[in-house]
């Protein structure tokens, strides 16, 4: 899903407003979050057409703890430019934590000592 210009002219006024020497448009950033959402992907598997990950990364690591993104999901919601279901099936996949094992991560093999002694 991506969200046009004319949709984001409806949430802009909800966001907030960017200063300084920006390398990440709000439009873009936004664009960005929907599709690691939508298709589950990590970071850095981020097309290079929303920029770097790694900017976008720390830019929704700074929104959520501001409670921007909250809004921003509400703002897309009343708005009409994404119906309920889809953002549930978002926000579920943003906040969801995953056990390592989940994921496919290896598990530990170290050599680990019991606690009976004669096992050893």
């Amino acid at each position: 899903m991506r969200i046009t210009e004319k949709q984001y002219e409806k949430i802009k006024p909800k966001l907030p407003v960017q200063r300084g020497r920006v390398t990440l448009e709000n439009i873009t950033f936004i664009n960005a979050l929907l599709y690691i959402c939508e298709n589950g992907c990590k970071w850095r598997r981020l097309p290079k057409e929303y920029g770097s990950w790694n900017a976008v990364y720390k830019r929704f690591n700074r929104w959520v703890k501001a409670g921007i993104i909250n809004r921003l999901f509400q703002e897309l919601h009343v708005t009409g430019v994404a119906d309920e279901e889809m953002l549930k099936r978002l926000l579920d996949s943003m906040i969801v934590p995953v056990h390592p094992d989940a994921c496919g991560a290896l598990k530990k093999t170290v050599n680990r000592q019991s606690d009976v002694q004669e096992e050893d």
